[in-house]
């Protein structure tokens, strides 16, 4: 708490005052008296009492003063607050739904840890507006761009291998994802690129696609998901459904390229601990651009000390009523 107007408590010198010159009074004698042979008329008991009330008249008129000095001397108390504007990023998470991300090098196998990781990704990040691509022999939004993150989470869930036709369409996917970039006006637009393989299927040519993000200021970053080697992958046989040791195939000289051409980074992710690393780190990379104001915020304090003021001349009032000795 401070006081808007601090040389205005100078006049708490006023109440100090009178309150000295009561007690001189008090202590002098001086007050104005009559002459009686005797109180007995007046003494019902102990006089300790009424005394002690008597000065608490002349105690309620001096807290009354200084309580009203205290008012207009305008208390107020200040807290700092701080406005904040945040300007969002444009993301498209635009993932490989083929039936090799069945594979199970991820736990519990690639799509469903790209699913999970992919939702954590989203709920990091709720200034952003996001939206889904899926693609394999083909391509297709499966969520526009929003801010809903339930909405995007949701449909997020619903993503799996069977959708659509098998094959690995990269270059549709990304020319996919980029359409719906291209009339954003958010001040950074990003593509997240998925895949576990290689460019085998569509009418647009991963470096076709690449070069239309670049025209549209589209940053990509292209992850290939994929153990080193060999990957457990099942496979159904007439005799049920059969685990074999598939050959892993990413493209990752495509998927550079892409990345490059774009102003974007290339991932490799081998687990799912290192592609929850690599969301990480395009998370810190990608950051939504905040302003931030700072203004202070008042509060007047004056009514408590006037209201206590007001209270303080009631009760002397009352007093007087009471007792009539009060001065």
């Amino acid at each position: 708490m401070y006081f808007e107007y601090p040389h205005l408590l100078w006049l708490l010198a006023i109440p100090v005052l009178l309150l000295a010159l009561y007690v001189f009074r008090q202590l002098s004698g001086r007050e104005p008296h009559l002459r009686v042979s005797t109180d007995r008329p007046w003494r019902k008991g102990s006089d300790a009492g009424p005394a002690v009330l008597v000065h608490a008249g002349a105690a309620l008129r001096t807290a009354a003063l200084v309580l009203l000095v205290l008012a207009i001397a305008r208390p107020r108390s200040s807290t700092q607050t701080e406005k904040i504007d945040t300007e969002g990023i444009d993301i498209v998470l635009a993932m490989d739904v083929s039936t090799s991300m069945l594979a199970r090098d991820f736990t519990p196998d690639r799509i469903s840890a790209a699913k999970d990781i992919a939702i954590e990704f989203i709920s990091q990040r709720p200034s952003d507006r996001m939206g889904i691509v899926v693609f394999a022999g083909e391509s297709y939004t499966q969520c526009p761009l929003t801010t809903d993150r339930a909405t995007l989470i949701n449909l997020m869930k619903e993503v799996q291998t069977d959708l659509i036709e098998d094959g690995t369409a990269i270059g549709n996917g990304l020319a996919t994802a980029v359409a719906r970039l291209k009339g954003s006006d958010a001040p950074s637009r990003v593509v997240i690129l998925l895949t576990d393989g290689v460019n085998n299927r569509g009418e647009i040519t991963p470096q076709m696609a690449a070069s239309i993000a670049q025209t549209y200021g589209v940053r990509v970053y292209t992850i290939g998901v994929g153990a080193n080697g060999t990957a457990p992958y099942p496979v159904m046989t007439p005799w049920g459904v059969e685990v074999r040791q598939v050959e892993v195939e990413i493209d990752e000289d495509l998927l550079k390229e892409v990345a490059s051409t774009t102003g974007g980074r290339y991932f490799r992710a081998t687990d799912n601990t290192k592609l929850a690393e690599i969301y990480a780190e395009i998370n810190r990379m990608e950051k939504a651009r905040t302003t931030v104001d700072s203004f202070p915020v008042y509060k007047e304090l004056y009514g408590g000390f006037a209201l206590f003021a007001l209270l303080c001349l009631l009760a002397e009032f009352l007093l007087k009523l009471i007792i009539r000795r009060l001065p």
